[in-house]
């Protein structure tokens, strides 16, 4: 059995001090940073519309959780695959192929929707298909970050990313809930394909660096394998690996599956609401983006993402027990910066822990988590029918919580993990 490939070695190398928005000024960079966040405006123009929609026609929270379940089924059987492609083929062709088949399938369920708003098959098709570029896209956007960007700015270049993610998160929601008003939910699904059409114009402006093949012979199967091997083998990796289990389990189903009952059903309102709602998690984020790409060479990353999980537990306890919507709404807020922390600072780590010639193919298989998102929702759907959305959230916040104490108590990898063995870098940074 050959040996698995060495995580990152640390050297003694001297960094040039940078700016935490450095990496801003690198064209490659910004108009990556500006294609992503296209493509996120229309994905989450999607799910508020898809998420309405179903609730709307069903009146079943059992419902929106098996939405989130057929969107991940192709999440789960491609997401391998996919990694092993994005080390064997042309990223710039990834990319293209991958927006132009969300392009299509939004313009054709737009005319579907057109022509009978009320059938409800048509959407679960589409998420389905619409997990299929996601299997793709979202591993290989983590990988093109740090082919575009020096490893040195990883951390902000990350960040940044993350707060596009964020920026989106709050402002698509409000647009896709007002455009239900507006022209209709098939007028967000055309919205979303125009959003895909301008992110194929940032994917011509990149320029990439020569591709080339780390896949040795054996066909996909193999190189899967040798992926895998190094998940399970390197302590680091897998650490951080069942850390991001945390989110698609336990934190993202009260914001994907449960929004749609609490605007409906606690504070009484429509599709505004729920937009209000998702939005205010959304610019928590924006602010949590910001505070983590500020934090410069700051050593304690890994105290700072159990840190972080703790106060999104509290906060989504928070956001159960309010009876006031403005209420509800800080404690979201709060809940979305907390939240942007633990996962920026998660998929940080997790992506510096891993060797340039398997990052592919190991990030197709992290991005197995998000196929345990369907999970979660499925849970928390069939939860808030059978005992309430207020205390399904609070179920799920407080294991969240729990994990969070457990892990800073038995893991010290996670615990002490400093941001200079991260980078590979042995000088002192600040503490």
């Amino acid at each position: 059995m050959a040996p698995l490939p060495t995580p990152p070695a640390i050297t003694t190398a001297p960094v040039r001090p940078l700016g935490n928005f450095s990496v801003l000024r690198q064209r490659n960079f910004a108009w990556f940073l500006t294609g992503t966040t296209l493509s996120n405006s229309g994905q989450w123009i999607q799910q508020v519309t898809l998420s309405w929609l179903v609730y709307e026609l069903t009146g079943s929270g059992a419902m929106l959780g098996t939405l989130n379940l057929v969107r991940s089924l192709a999440t789960l059987g491609l997401a391998p695959l996919a990694g092993v492609a994005i080390d064997r083929l042309s990223r710039r062709r990834l990319m293209l192929s991958t927006n132009s088949w969300l392009f299509t399938i939004s313009l054709i369920f737009g005319f579907v929707l057109y022509y009978n708003p009320t059938l409800i098959w048509p959407l679960f098709i589409f998420s389905f298909l619409g997990g299929m570029a996601g299997a793709v896209d979202m591993p290989l956007r983590q990988t093109i970050v740090f082919a575009l960007v020096p490893r040195s700015q990883a951390p902000s270049a990350v960040a940044l990313v993350q707060t596009g993610w964020a920026v989106m998160r709050s402002i698509g929601p409000a647009i896709g809930g007002f455009l239900i008003l507006w022209v209709g939910p098939q007028g967000n699904f055309f919205v979303q394909a125009g959003a895909y059409a301008l992110v194929a114009l940032t994917i011509l402006k990149l320029n990439f660096p020569p591709d080339r093949s780390n896949l040795k012979p054996g066909g996909a199967r193999g190189n899967l394998i040798e992926g895998l091997r190094y998940v399970i083998g390197e302590p680091t990796t897998r650490a951080f690996v069942l850390m991001g289990w945390v989110l698609p389990l336990f934190i993202i189903p009260t914001f994907s599956a449960l929004p749609p009952i609490y605007a409906k059903d606690i504070f009484g309102g429509g599709p505004d609401i729920l937009g209000a709602l998702l939005s205010a998690v959304g610019l928590g984020g924006i602010g949590g983006g910001f505070v983590t790409a500020s934090l410069g060479r700051l050593e304690r990353r890994g105290l700072i993402q159990l840190a972080s999980l703790l106060l999104l537990s509290f906060s989504l306890i928070g956001f159960a027990l309010s009876s006031q919507l403005w209420m509800a709404l800080l404690y979201l807020a709060g809940a979305g910066f907390f939240e942007m922390i633990y996962l920026t600072t998660n998929q940080t780590l997790l992506q510096l822990s891993i060797p340039d010639e398997l990052r592919g193919r190991v990030t197709g298989i992290v991005s197995l988590n998000m196929g345990l998102m369907p999970i979660g929702a499925l849970v928390a759907g069939v939860g808030a029918d059978l005992i309430g959305p207020q205390a399904i959230t609070l179920v799920l916040s407080a294991m969240a919580g729990i994990i969070a104490v457990a892990v800073y108590f038995f893991s010290s990898t996670v615990r002490d993990y400093r941001l200079s063995a991260a980078m590979g870098q042995g000088e002192e940074v600040a503490g």
